[in-house]
């Protein structure tokens, strides 16, 4: 007898869960995959997905206008919350969300599934510096979490926007496609905002923030040129903006933001960068020597020497400022796996996969 679509999405939750799984992966032709640990893992036991089963299966995670959009589009971004009940008897999956985006692939639809964890952690929990609390303890300026896909950015400033909210009655918005943690209001006053649900685009919901007397706003990431402009417009005007963006080094985000502007307005960005900007944290996730994921990571901190190399165009030298600037507060990146290899955390063959400059972790390992 074939199993229902509710129950088979029931059946790969409580896998993924129990697995201690970060992604689930459907598409029609070959059977369900989760990533674990970094690695993608098929799930045997299940037969391949057939076209019938991901029309059901998409039924069930997405709304009519998502399922509008991506019949129109060919994709589209969601968040879906997994509330288990008696209607899937036989499974154990506890209510959970997922940020997820449908596609097409030569035809074939498929989805993406990342676990959205159940609580907001601490940053000593998730092994990262403590510093990151006096960032959000700011009241103004502009702060970013950067990195590849997958390394937990948004966990990061999830744990930053908790922080807040337990310490500071502040209002808080959130601007995010999807929306990802769902935060209970404890001393703030949140507000989250979804793109195409609660606002038509992050510009908008942005533009909308300065009407809505917010203090706080962190933005799920920073798409167009209008958004970055508007960003940092606020973190000059007296709010505390985070963000994320999708790039490697202290060095190459702040290049990054620049270039998104036409060359006649890129000096005008560059000055105003360099007054608001707070700093930037990046992060990447290496496989633990016990199991399991470690973050490594690199700090700037914006002092006069750093906010000198943005507006002289020297962002090149930003590596050399943190190399040197322990003493503020900054962290080198391959200081950082270098001392996860002497803790025996990490290999050191895959910190030096994760280095940006290999020959110099070498001499420090």
């Amino acid at each position: 007898m074939a199993i229902s679509q509710e129950k088979l999405l029931s059946e790969l939750i409580d896998v993924v869960a129990k697995e201690g799984g970060s992604d689930l992966h459907l598409a029609e032709g070959r059977p369900p995959i989760i990533r674990v640990n970094g690695f993608l893992i098929p799930l045997a036991k299940f037969p391949p997905l057939v076209k019938e089963d991901m029309e059901g299966l998409l039924s069930i995670l997405l709304t009519a206008p998502k399922r509008k959009e991506l019949e129109e589009s060919q994709e589209t971004n969601f968040a879906y919350s997994h509330v288990a009940g008696p209607g899937v008897p036989g499974t154990m999956a506890a209510n959970r969300r997922f940020r997820c985006n449908a596609f097409l692939s030569l035809g074939r639809q498929g989805v993406a599934m990342r676990l959205v964890p159940s609580e907001v952690k601490s940053f000593e929990e998730l092994n990262l510096p403590p510093i990151l609390e006096t960032f959000a303890r700011r009241q103004q300026g502009f702060f970013l979490v950067v990195g590849p896909v997958g390394v937990g950015k948004s966990t990061t400033l999830a744990t930053m926007i908790e922080t807040i909210n337990r310490e500071r009655l502040e209002h808080i918005i959130t601007i995010e496609d999807p929306i990802e943690y769902i935060f209970t209001p404890k001393k703030a006053m949140i507000d989250q905002r979804e793109v195409k649900v609660d606002t038509p685009d992050f510009h908008s919901a942005l533009e909308g923030v300065f009407r809505q007397d917010a203090d706080i706003v962190m933005i799920g990431e920073m798409r167009d040129t209008e958004t970055i402009s508007t960003a940092v417009t606020a973190a000059e005007t007296g709010h505390l903006v985070l963000s994320t963006v999708h790039t490697n080094t202290a060095g190459q985000t702040v290049d990054r933001i620049i270039d998104a502007f036409p060359a006649d307005q890129q000096s005008q960005i560059r000055i105003q960068l360099a007054s608001s900007l707070l700093g930037i944290f990046s992060q990447r996730l290496l496989p633990r020597i016990s199991g399991g994921l470690i973050p490594a990571y690199e700090l700037l901190v914006n002092n006069n020497a750093t906010a000198n190399l943005i507006r002289e165009k020297r962002t090149h030298e930003l590596s050399s400022v943190i190399e040197t600037g322990s003493e503020e507060g900054m962290i080198d990146l391959n200081r950082s796996l270098a001392e996860l290899v002497r803790k025996g955390e990490v290999t050191a063959e895959n910190a030096l996969k994760y280095s940006t400059s290999p020959r110099t972790l070498e001499r420090l390992i």
